[in-house]
This record gives C-alpha cells, structure tokens and sequence, in this order.
C-alpha cells in the first residue's frame, strides 16, 4: 500500500472528532462533547453491539451510608493484586457518584429501592454499591445512550464499518522534524467493500477488549482487540496484556453461546457446588476463606481446579435457596434465559465454566486518556489507564468507561486543534480479490484453541514458547495474504487478533511470578514488588 497526500477537504469524511466503537465509552464521550462539534460514531457491527451491553451486574460507586471513597480504593486495590496506579484509582473512584447522577439525569432506568437506587454487592467489594437495572445493566444503559445518539443532530452514526487503521501525519512535515499525530482512520465500508477516510484533529478508540481471542468467552463477537492492535502498530506502547480476566460463571450449555451468569448471583447468596455424582458439595471454602465472594480470578482458579481434579466439564452455581419472588426480581433475564434451556434456577442449580471475559491491560493512556501519539485518546477496555492492575474489581469497567471519557472530552475541549490538512488516501490499486476465504476461517478456529489451551487460566513457560511459535507463523501467513488481496472484516479481525495474541503472550513471558489473572506453575510465587509490564513497539 503506498498512499498518496490527499486534502482533508476531499476526504470522504471530516469531522471535529472520530469515535471508533459504539459502547458505553464511545457513546458517553460522543453526548459529552460540545454539540457545536461535528461528531461521527464509527462501529464494525449495529450500534447495539459491543460488550457494554452485555453487562449484568452494574457500576460501582461509593453512595452509602457507612461506604466511603478509601474502601473502594481499598477494594479495588486489593482485587488488583498490588498492581493498581494509585492516582487512577483514586480518580475513577472519586468520580464515580458524578456519572452516576448523569446517567440519572439521562434516564436511566435503574433499580430503585425506597427513596434511592437499590445497591447491591459483588465479589471483592466491602459494601453494597453496585447501581444496577435488575440483571441487565449494561443494556439499560445503552439504550438510554443510543435513543441519546440518535437525537443528537450533530452526531452522525457509521455502522457496519470497521477500523482499518490509524492515519498517521508525515514523519518530516514541512521539513521538520514533528511529533507523529493520528489524522484520523481509514475505515472499512462492508456495505460497498470500500475502504474510506474519515479525517479529525481528535479519534478516541472505544472499541473494547478481546475475548474472542480465546475458545471460551463471555464476550460478544466484536470483541477482536481493534483498538489495541491498531494503536499498537501506530507507534503506541501496551501495558499489562498478560492479564486476561476469565469470569468464573459463563452458562454451560450446547445453545448457549456466551451467556453470563452475573456476580450478582454469588453476591446475592448464590453456592458453588461440584456435580450430584459427587455429593453437590461446597467447594469455594476449600479455596479461600472469602468462598463465593472471593475476587474473579480465584474464584475461576478454583473452578479449573475442581474440573480438572474430578475430569468434569462445568459445575453448578445454586441460587434455589432464595425464594422466587426474590429471584423473579433481582435476576428476570437469567430466570428467563436458562427456562428457556429447560434450567429453573428456583429449584435447581446453574451448570456454568470459567470463559475469558475481560481484557485488564491495552493502550496506555494517562488520566486525561491520552496515548503516546497526539490526537488519539483510548477509553474503556481497550485503554490501560492503572485502575485495573492485575485483576478487575467486579463494575468497575462501565465506571471506568464513563469516567474516563468524560476526561478524554475536557481535555479534547481544551486543546482544539485545527482540522488535519492531509490526510492519505487508502491505495489498493495493486491487491485482488480473495480466492480461498477458509483460509481466514481455519487460523481463526486454530488460533482460539491453541490460546486456549496454552495461555489460559494457567500457564507455563513451554506452553507460552508453543503458541508463540504459531502465533509467528500465523502473523507471516496473515500479512502476506493482508498484502494480496482486499481486505474484508474477517480479516481484519483476525489480523487483529493474532496481534493482540501476540502482545499477551510476549507480556505473560516476561512476567516471571504469579500475581492476579497471570498464575504460572513455573513461577508459582509472587515477587515482593508489583511492577507494571510494559511493551513498546519498535520505532518507525
């Protein structure tokens, strides 16, 4: 590809800011912003999408009585192994009630109780002070964000386009030496097969984590790492990518595909037990003297455990000791999905497995959200901004979403920028036509499995030295045939897959301990100072 300068003016597209991906960090930064601004939303899918709404359980903010802003960073830092960045903590949590009471202000619907919202606990937490709709937050809140959006006249909504890359300015602009600044992205129509430009002083990355990179997820399938591989190949360090959260309590069943069963259940009393061939028995106690209410990642341990010990393929999560009314009320969607199963959770426990569910490093960003290169911000799951460590408390990810985009916004808002005035031309004047699509299909399918199986819930130095080596081979394999023929959006997602693949597996290598989400049988211990794991990609 050999991109010729092209004006921003005859661009396909100009605006004052470019957000990629439509989740809860896309949408809050979009309906923050000035309304004088012009502000194009970018997203692979539809704009109901994304991991945002997938989200059960709810958003942490500290709004009791007895609560207090110290225990929450006091939680969030314990589930984070010792690896949270204080100052980020303490800023999502200090922040937390003020996105709260905009959501509110929004309308959205959530769970009351009396004269306030209802709060309810979750694993890691000291107190109740989880904001919820019922079990289905995240798309109460989407909803609320999209009928927002689409009122809005000054924000335009591109669906079923998917980031291609990031447009970078001239490194000798003008004969000197300048910072590299991100123009905009080229960004693939799936429509009309074109790839086209979309030109702005700002782009903010909202394009979330990436589940799919394993065999099991909780996540959705848009959920390919975009965000990361793109800033990555753009000149942008990555942080922390070893640690990969598993929720302990994905639904297992044959015509289940990535059904969470939320925290909220163990929060609410839920019992984990091993199968009625072995007595129903308790085993989260055997574990940690915090049983159910024990953070994700040992919890998930646990579980890969017991299913390995007794050569099991799920357990069981029982919630049947509460009454129904009670469970009608706090849990109506996974009531209603599992009856759809034949599974009534009144009267019988919930088969579940741990499956990758969030992605806690990516994009390193400061607490304005602002990346290594000027004019990017990333915000959500795909940014690394030090709040989640080694471990993500449970609903502190929609928090830290809101909360950072509201920073990404100031800072936006206070350094205008003038409009680019080049940016490249996509040029595939010199590729052809895919032949053989299965090609795509088959180092998908082989990727997911070998990440699987060798980078995991637990992981070892011979097994990391396995998939690197396929990954190796993949990545050859995949850029040869990105440079041949057109793109199209199983590849980009795929290419973007295997990179992200790729910076885990390079991350998981050089963490020589045990801590949070990253347990090494060869490194069984953790090491007495918590030290961030950082990549920097070659410079260009």
């Amino acid at each position: 590809m050999n991109p010729s300068p092209l004006t921003a003016a005859s661009a396909h597209h100009v605006y004052d800011a470019l957000i990629i991906g439509s989740g809860l960090a896309g949408l809050t930064t979009a309906l923050l912003l000035p309304p004088s601004w012009r502000v194009a939303i970018v997203t692979k899918r539809s704009i109901t999408d994304g991991s945002s709404g997938w989200a059960q359980g709810g958003i942490a903010a500290v709004l009791a009585e007895g609560d207090s802003f110290q225990d929450h960073i006091d939680d969030t830092m314990v589930a984070g192994a010792g690896l949270c960045e204080p100052e980020a903590t303490r800023f999502t949590v200090e922040h937390a009630p003020e996105a709260i009471a905009w959501l509110r202000e929004l309308g959205t619907p959530f769970t009351v109780e009396g004269d306030g919202l209802h709060l309810t606990r979750e694993g890691g937490h000291s107190h109740r002070r989880i904001v919820h709709a019922a079990d289905a937050t995240g798309a109460a809140v989407q909803h609320t964000l999209i009928e927002r959006v689409r009122a809005a006249s000054n924000i335009d909504v591109f669906e079923t386009h998917a980031l291609v890359d990031l447009i970078l300015s001239d490194r000798h602009a003008e004969r000197r030496e300048l910072p590299r600044r991100v123009l905009g992205a080229y960004v693939l129509d799936v429509a009309t097969d074109r790839v086209e430009v979309f030109a702005a002083p700002h782009t903010v990355l909202c394009t979330g984590g990436a589940g799919k990179v394993y065999l099991y997820t909780s996540n959705p399938d848009t959920a390919t790492g975009d965000g990361i591989a793109a800033a990555w190949r753009a000149g942008c360090r990555v942080a922390n990518m070893e640690f990969i959260q598993f929720h302990p309590t994905c639904l297992y069943h044959p015509k289940a595909k990535s059904f969470l069963i939320s925290e909220a259940v163990r929060g609410e009393g839920g019992l984990l037990k091993l199968p009625p061939h072995l007595g129903s028995r308790r085993f989260m106690p055997d574990h940690d003297p915090r049983a159910e209410l024990a953070p994700r990642d040992i919890v998930a341990r646990a579980i890969d455990f017991e299913m390995k010990k007794h050569g099991i393929p799920c357990v069981y999560l029982d919630i049947s000791h509460q009454p129904p009314a009670f469970l009608h009320e706090h849990f109506p969607n996974i009531l209603k999905r599992c009856a759809e199963l034949g599974i009534d959770i009144t009267r019988e426990p919930i088969p579940v497995v741990p499956a990758a569910h969030y992605t806690c490093g990516g994009v390193v960003t400061d607490l304005r959200a602002r990346t290594d290169l000027p004019g990017l911000y990333c915000v959500g799951e795909a940014s690394y901004t030090g709040l989640h460590g080694a471990n993500r408390l449970a609903s502190n990810s929609l928090l830290e979403c809101m909360v950072f985009a509201r920073a990404a916004v100031r800072d936006m808002v206070a350094h205008p920028h003038p409009a680019p005035i080049a940016a490249r031309p996509w040029d595939d004047s010199r590729v052809i036509d895919a032949d053989e699509q299965v090609v795509i299909s088959h180092n998908w399918d082989e990727l997911r499995r070998f990440m699987w199986d060798y980078v995991g819930i637990v992981r070892t130095d011979k097994r990391l030295e396995r998939a690197a080596h396929r990954i190796a081979l993949l990545q050859a394999e995949i850029q040869e045939f990105y440079a041949r023929f057109h793109v199209s959006s199983d590849l980009l997602e795929l290419r973007n897959l295997v990179q992200v693949a790729d910076l885990i597996v390079r991350s998981a290598q050089q963490r020589k301990e045990s801590r949070g989400l990253h347990y090494s049988r060869d490194y069984p211990y953790t090491l007495p100072e918590a030290r961030p794991t950082i990549l920097v990609p070659d410079p260009r």
